[in-house]
């Protein structure tokens, strides 16, 4: 890979921005009418390809805004996934593909015991045919707080599937082990009481941990996670990329290896569905009363691939080449972001990453998710988009290099320490301002758009006690700015919010006073250019 020269990147002073088509790119049109006469090859890629590179182009030009379309507010929270928006825990459902975001389907009412806590997106494979015809279609993972699991259709909102997990023990968190392939059930944490505490009644299951593979729904086993295995420090643990993650009170974070766990400690391949003797019980396979039992049991401590002690317990693995990004448990390092290669553990050549922010939010830092291998590191007034390099073919070493920078408008004046009075007398500021200062444009959240290469930035400030934000489009490759987007609503930094850049729509869900939702819609429109 080349590397690049590091560019900061400031918008303009004025509100409009100025947007020039790069030269040798095609207008628009030219693609609309290349499609109708069926110049196009036929190869759905190309197609696609075409069609998104044509949509980028509509959605960047000067003539092209965002409007608020639609606004609902709810009693309680709201979820968006891939052109879905969920109200009252999953139950009712509204599509934001059209022009304004209307009503979907809406799930019978239930019971405070039989709510939806939690839900996945399941998308239809593309490279093979399924063989039930309603495995073909997107469906919903649903968990209700009576521990069933459900499917549904996310046209109609029809029950496809339910499993019972277990009449035992309470599930509660769903996440992907696999994206559209494998995910994982955590139960809650079992929490040690005084009156077991002097009894001496050994507490030491933590949780359980059930994994299912979808396309079709199948059971792949459930373990249970045991201090006297993994050991008494133990807090937490999650499933990714095949890849068990354990957590510890002590700060140290071990990495197991799922499959071999699989291959060593599963006692019994189960088949949801089907009778089964369990422990001389019989029963039916995520059926009332029998669940899904225990069928991975571990009596011993698994090999241990990789550990790393991290002050916030935390471990992200990445980059071309493998590596990772921890932060040490050392007072000292605080603050500090190291990236080291995950095949010796050394440290990369400027693989010390730290903004020097002082601010009252710490900044952050992951790999970006277009698989591009690159990391993008996020503080309150700026981004810096890295790369990993290699310093050598033959050599393992690498570094780290900047490949471009954006920065936060803000307005050196404010951040001055030395005003003056209106008498005229100057005085000096004892404290200097933090970096998210709220009378700053401080930068909140960045997402990123994957099929129309572009990175929202959102940047808040406070003006007249309220808080204005905008939603900066920037090139995924250069850090280019090229849209900015203004948002009608306030927002109130005091209370959580989520922004996600869809295509030709931008989603704001809101945490607002008294527990309340609400969730506004932006779309593109097209002005007459003046």
């Amino acid at each position: 890979m080349e590397s690049c020269s590091e560019v900061s990147l400031k918008s303009p002073p004025s509100k409009s921005v100025n947007l020039v088509r790069p030269r040798g790119e095609r207008n628009p049109c030219v693609y609309i009418c290349s499609r109708a006469t069926g110049i196009f090859s036929k190869d759905a890629g190309t197609l696609l390809r075409k069609n998104m590179k044509m949509l980028r182009q509509i959605v960047l030009q000067d003539s092209t805004e965002f409007t608020k379309v639609w606004e609902r507010h709810s009693r309680s929270p709201i979820a968006y996934e891939s052109g879905r928006i969920y109200f009252e825990n999953y139950r009712c459902c509204h599509t934001s593909i059209p022009s304004k975001p209307h009503y979907l389907f809406e799930l019978p009412k239930c019971t405070k015991e039989e709510k939806l806590e939690d839900a996945l997106l399941w998308q239809c494979p593309l490279e093979r045919t399924l063989p039930d015809p309603s495995d073909q279609n997107p469906c919903l993972i649903a968990l209700a707080a009576n521990n069933w699991l459900y499917r549904f259709s996310v046209k109609t909102g029809e029950q496809l599937q339910k499993v019972y997990l277990s009449p035992h023990h309470k599930f509660r968190y769903l996440g992907w082990n696999v994206s559209q392939d494998t995910f994982y059930i955590k139960s809650f944490q079992n929490k040690q009481t005084p009156q077991a505490r002097q009894a001496g009644v050994d507490q030491s299951t933590l949780m359980y941990l059930a994994a299912f593979s979808v396309a079709p729904l199948e059971l792949v086993g459930v373990l249970e996670i045991n201090k006297r295995v993994f050991g008494s420090t133990v807090v937490d643990v999650v499933l990714s990329q095949g890849v068990l993650a354990v957590s510890h009170s002590s700060k140290v974070v071990r990495l197991y290896s799922f499959e071999n766990i699989l291959q060593k400690y599963l006692r019994k391949k189960l088949v949801l569905g089907e009778q089964c003797e369990w422990n001389g019980v019989w029963g039916t396979v995520g059926k009332p009363p029998f669940g899904v039992p225990v069928n991975i049991t571990i009596n011993e401590s698994p090999t241990v691939l990789f550990e790393v002690s991290s002050f916030n317990n935390g471990v992200q693995i990445g980059g071309h080449p493998w590596h990772f990004i921890f932060t040490p448990n050392n007072k000292k390092q605080q603050g500090t972001h190291h990236i080291c290669s995950l095949q010796d553990g050394a440290l990369a050549k400027n693989g010390i990453q730290d903004m020097k922010c002082c601010s009252l939010e710490s900044d952050w830092i992951y790999f970006h998710p277009d698989d591009s291998g690159r990391i993008i590191h996020v503080g309150p007034s700026q981004i810096n988009v890295l790369k990993i390099q290699k310093l050598q073919e033959i050599s393992s070493e690498s570094e780290v290099v900047p490949e471009f920078s954006i920065t936060a408008h803000r307005d050196n004046s404010a951040a001055s320490q030395v005003s003056v009075t209106s008498s005229g007398r100057i005085v000096k500021r004892r404290f200097h301002q933090l970096d998210d200062d709220p009378e700053q444009e401080t930068i909140r959240m960045v997402e990123y758009e994957d099929e129309l290469d572009l990175l929202a930035v959102v940047e808040v400030i406070h003006s007249e006690e309220e808080g204005k934000a905008h939603v900066s489009l920037h090139d995924n490759q250069t850090g280019l700015l090229v849209k900015r987007v203004s948002l009608v609503e306030s927002w109130d930094a005091t209370y959580s919010h989520e922004l996600f850049f869809d295509l030709d729509t931008i989603i704001h869900i809101e945490q607002k006073r008294n527990n309340q939702f609400c969730c506004h819609v932006y779309k593109i429109t097209c002005r007459q250019p003046d």
